[in-house]
């Protein structure tokens, strides 16, 4: 089943509360958060104690992208936090395994991100027990960004390995996803897709939304 996260760094912070009960009220179950340090990515955002925030005013999925040059050393206070789910970027992490089994053992999902120019053989030692991929459509850092088609070929090489192997695992996007491309994205094999800017960015976030997952649920049909 495919599920539209918001990704509430496209949000009004002022009136973040607001914002969230209204995505929620359309259908949204899942909330994408991104933390950057500033370092990995040139920009700065939010740390745990947002997230814990977040927590008191959501019962939704609580999907922590970690953008940070050292996700081991704070993975751990996101999900005490009230993270569900940590992902972290495969160009940050020198022992991957470890730093996956790091997140699940705290009780969270795990979650591994590939930037544009990271193939996805990359991931072939982590693939049997991680518990979702994130394809990067975009250069991370900023918001509103164009997506890059070539991203679409991942999807497609995770949802073969996972047909293949038997793994589990579910395929999430973030980057760009639009109206226009959200029906071909989910036809490829994504069932996570993160919207931003084309969310929180329309005069009705709550019909975005709707129109997004319908569109999408549509292109798995095809």
């Amino acid at each position: 089943m495919v599920e539209i996260l918001p990704s509430l760094l496209a949000a009004d912070f002022a009136r973040l509360g607001e914002e969230i009960a209204r995505v929620e009220h359309a259908g949204v179950t899942m909330l994408h958060v991104d933390v950057m340090d500033g370092q990995f990515v040139p920009n700065l955002t939010m740390g745990p104690a947002v997230v814990k925030s977040l927590r008191k005013v959501t019962k939704a999925h609580l999907d922590v992208h970690l953008m940070i040059t050292d996700p081991d050393r704070f993975s751990a206070a996101f999900v005490e936090a009230g993270a569900d789910s940590v992902s972290v970027h495969q160009e940050a992490c020198p022992h991957l395994d470890r730093s996956l089994r790091l997140i699940q053992s705290e009780g969270a999902l795990a979650g591994v991100v590939l930037n544009p120019a990271t193939p996805v053989s990359t991931l072939d030692e982590v693939l049997e027990f991680v518990d979702f991929v994130l394809v990067m459509s975009v250069n991370p850092g900023f918001g509103g960004q164009r997506f890059l088609p070539r991203s679409l070929e991942k999807i497609r090489q995770l949802a073969e390995r996972r047909e293949r192997f038997g793994y589990g695992y579910k395929i999430e996007i973030d980057g760009g996803v639009v109206m226009d491309n959200v029906a071909e994205i989910a036809r490829a094999g994504a069932e996570w897709l993160v919207a931003g800017s084309s969310v929180f960015g329309a005069p009705d976030s709550g019909a975005a939304v709707r129109a997004l997952r319908d569109a999408a649920r549509a292109g798995q049909l095809v």
